[in-house]
């Protein structure tokens, strides 16, 4: 338990802020759209993530500026991107409502959310090297504690995609809709600006 709680706690306060990722997976639990798939592929994508931190490859992505640096502006420009698509649809249509989100095709819904986690130089920052640095510290215990990072990510997941989709019969007013991806853009360009402008 020495090693399993400071890996939840530590996994916890890594994954809660409000990010490209997370700003995802609340919009997709408040439209109700492949709420458990996105929960799926976010949970399993940072469980092999801290595996590959705790095993060691933090250290060598910490080595490899080169990689960060592809790293980087793939993230750049795929959040810009997005952040526009998102701004879009705000303006596009006097209401919006959840049935617009309903006709994006599951293709579609696992292509984003697969770049918004592995194309986000962020995520190998805190969940590879950090979690993986903190995570070696504990040596041969090391797995026990990216075991709790592992739950903290996936009751988190769990939390803010089926607790949003709870929600979403109390937020169908059209205006919420339009704050919500006015939000979900500002991050976005947030995080790409925050990214170009990162030193690694």
């Amino acid at each position: 338990m020495l090693a399993f709680i400071p890996g939840f706690l530590t996994g916890l306060s890594l994954i809660v802020a409000i990010g490209a990722q997370n700003a995802f997976v609340i919009r997709q639990g408040l439209a109700r759209q492949h709420v458990f798939l996105v929960v799926l592929i976010c949970t399993f994508s940072d469980i092999a993530l801290i595996a590959l931190g705790a095993g060691g490859l933090g250290s060598i992505v910490q080595s490899n500026a080169s990689f960060l640096e592809v790293l980087r502006w793939f993230g750049v420009a795929y959040l810009t991107w997005f952040g526009i698509k998102t701004l879009r649809s705000v303006f596009k249509k006097e209401v919006l409502t959840t049935s617009e989100y309903s006709s994006v095709s599951i293709g579609k819904i696992v292509r984003t959310t697969l770049a918004l986690t592995w194309l986000n130089p962020h995520v190998y920052l805190d969940t590879v090297i950090l979690l993986g640095t903190v995570s070696n510290q504990f040596k041969e215990n090391r797995w026990i504690f990216s075991a709790g990072a592992m739950l903290a990510s996936t009751l988190w997941f769990t939390a803010i995609g089926f607790g949003a989709q709870s929600a979403a019969r109390f937020m169908s007013r059209p205006i919420f809709w339009k704050v919500l991806d006015g939000v979900i853009a500002a991050i976005m360009f947030s995080i790409a600006i925050l990214l170009a402008l990162y030193n690694f």
